[in-house]
């Protein structure tokens, strides 16, 4: 076993604090890897205190991990020591299952093994990437391309794919119309992304505080949702809205903003449900959607086009003595666009 520094939560009602953690020895087809940056996403802070469920602590989360290969087992391929490579938000699934075989492990029908707090294939809970180093299976470890720098690059194994695979099932190119709501940690990838794509892009936010922000990142346009006017003027413009707030909205009328075969796809997850009028779905043929991650080669080709287009998160590198204040600072919508923790502060 391989000892390593972490910043993990002791319980649901504590702050995260420095502590050590427990990795597996390399395996025949593993890849050690030393994180170098590791993402906060929203949902690290309602898994680690216990939103979505309760937990086995302590935890440490983490699943936008960027880094170096340093070891790798006998029999890997895929990967090489000192490779830049990153990790999101699984690290395993079933591999046999008809969802796995088509290459979407995220939607594995036994369950795929979230890269923290999830039980691993050896009975252990899984930790993430808060940390200094982690053991992945080489079939869960994707290429970070050079065009990317290593911090920049660690959200996109969340926020990047989740918002990437959403676009692309549902077909964003030139001549969709795509609404973004919420410009935050996901919204301002998914504004990226719809840009790169070549959609029309509206931005759809309580305020227009960040609109500036919107339009630089791609936006075409940028509307307030606290505006009623709003609601109005846009009825029935856009083909395809992506909801990326992880609080309660009212979906009817968002819904009401589709065109005819719209869809509204959540890719925000609020701990609350999220109620439906039945009449707001059934008059324009409108469907109401959710979408996780992408498969393991959907965020190869995301990291990809990602370089392809020059595009990378909108970051604020903090040290690790900084996450629990970057907590505080998500749930008050006060960061652009997404806290990356530079992994050698850790001790």
């Amino acid at each position: 076993m391989l000892t390593v520094n972490a910043y993990a939560a002791p319980s649901a009602g504590e702050a995260l604090v420095p502590t050590t953690i427990e990795r597996r020895d390399v395996g025949a087809h593993d890849v050690l890897i030393e994180i170098k940056n590791a993402g906060i996403c929203h949902s690290d802070i309602h898994t680690v205190r216990g939103d979505w469920g309760p937990q086995s602590y302590p935890l440490a989360p983490g699943h936008e991990i960027a880094g170096i290969v340093t070891g790798i087992g006998s029999e890997v391929t895929r990967h090489k020591v000192g490779d830049r490579v990153g990790v999101g938000c699984m690290v395993n699934s079933c591999r046999e299952c008809e969802n796995c075989r088509k290459g979407e492990e995220q939607y594995c029908l036994k369950g795929m093994t979230g890269t923290y707090g999830a039980v691993d294939r050896d009975g252990t809970i899984t930790q993430g990437g808060y940390s200094t180093h982690v053991v992945v299976t080489e079939d869960f470890v994707v290429r970070i391309p050079e065009g990317i720098d290593l911090d920049a690059a660690a959200p996109l194994l969340c926020a990047g794919i989740t918002t990437y695979s959403p676009l692309r099932h549902w077909g964003a190119g030139p001549g969709k119309k795509i609404a973004v709501v919420g410009l935050g940690g996901l919204g301002h990838m998914a504004v990226k992304l719809a840009h790169a794509m070549g959609a029309e892009v509206t931005v759809l936010s309580q305020s227009l505080k960040k609109m500036e922000d919107g339009l630089r990142l791609g936006a075409d346009h940028y509307y307030a949702t606290s505006d009623p006017a709003t609601f109005e003027e846009l009825a029935g413009s856009f083909d395809l809205i992506i909801n990326t707030v992880s609080a309660s909205l009212e979906i009817s009328s968002y819904l009401q903003l589709l065109r005819l075969d719209g869809a509204l796809v959540n890719v925000g997850a609020p701990a609350e449900p999220l109620p439906v009028n039945a009449f707001a779905l059934i008059g324009g043929r409108r469907s109401f959607a959710g979408s996780m991650i992408g498969g393991i080669r959907e965020t190869q080709e995301m990291l990809d086009f990602c370089a392809e287009h020059g595009l990378g998160a909108e970051i604020e590198v903090i040290p690790a003595g900084k996450i629990n204040d970057a907590y505080e600072r998500v749930l008050a919508s006060d960061v652009r666009y997404r806290f990356v923790i530079d992994t050698s502060t850790l001790g």
